[in-house]
């Protein structure tokens, strides 16, 4: 038996004797850069950023893009009413979109490249407006529906006539390998993996018809990936992960978005 094969063995071996370890994360995917071993959820704004302009503050609220004001009181009427009035939203070939990510500047690259194939779409910001209640720092509007009437406009200045609008997070779990007290192999220079991630996105949708006001959640197919990485390759195996699992994301949002939405073909089918 050559020098490969015995060590092909080993590295067999130890990857089969895995030890769980209970070290989970939840992070938004516009705040989903590497941060190494930290057992944190990362949702508050990040520090040390190269720029300032484009540090992570935060989601923004779903109260605020769908107008909706915590403990306002209704009457019987104003649900009747609202129940008579609401109509179901559409789209179409000819349908723009203003698209907005929770949280970050800009909307990932592939969701506005798989929108794109069916709508004209508009990025726009999606930081939320920071404001300060007492000590604590939130990111909800002090107005939410003052808020969505001024997303309304912005869409209908720009030609559009439907607001899109998505959340997600990325939920990950560790597992330590029986290797990660020695991931070294002297042999061949090898490098064996000591750590499995376990990694899964969840996306949530919110259209808004601009001229109406009326809106629709839609909350697709979660996904999840599970990898083996070492040490010197954990940041970069961890990006690769979350870039394979939006794009994944993405590709399938928009699939039953236009299935849910549209009378118009998916791409692909």
């Amino acid at each position: 038996m050559n020098l490969f094969m015995k060590t092909s063995k080993i590295v067999l071996l130890v990857l089969s004797c895995s030890v769980f370890v209970g070290c989970e994360s939840t992070r938004s995917i516009s705040n989903s850069s590497y941060r190494g071993d930290e057992r944190v959820s990362y949702f508050g704004p990040r520090v040390n950023e190269s720029d300032p302009g484009f540090a992570y503050r935060g989601e923004l609220s779903e109260f605020d893009v769908l107008g909706i004001a915590r403990g306002q009181v209704a009457s019987e009427q104003d649900i009747q009413h609202a129940l008579d009035s609401a109509k179901a939203v559409s789209l179409n070939a000819n349908s723009s979109i203003l698209l907005i990510q929770s949280g970050a500047m800009f909307p990932d690259a592939p969701m506005v490249s798989d929108l794109g194939k069916y709508f004209r779409v508009s990025p726009f910001s999606g930081v939320p407006p920071a404001s300060r209640r007492g000590a604590e720092l939130t990111t909800e509007s002090r107005d939410p529906e003052s808020f969505a009437q001024s997303l309304r406009l912005a869409a209908a200045r720009g030609g559009n006539d439907v607001i899109l609008c998505y959340w997600g997070i990325l939920e990950s779990e560790k597992q330590n390998l029986a290797t990660k007290s020695v991931s070294w192999v002297p042999t061949v220079s090898w490098v064996v993996p000591d750590e499995k991630q376990h990694m899964r996105i969840r996306l949530k949708l919110a259209l808004v018809d601009v001229r109406t006001g009326n809106w629709s959640v839609l909350s697709p197919e979660a996904f999840g990936d599970s990898r083996f990485s070492t040490a010197l390759r954990r940041g970069a195996k961890d990006q690769q992960q979350v870039d394979a699992l939006k794009a994944k994301a993405y590709e399938a949002s928009v699939r039953d978005l236009v299935a849910r939405y549209s009378q118009l073909a998916v791409v692909g089918r």
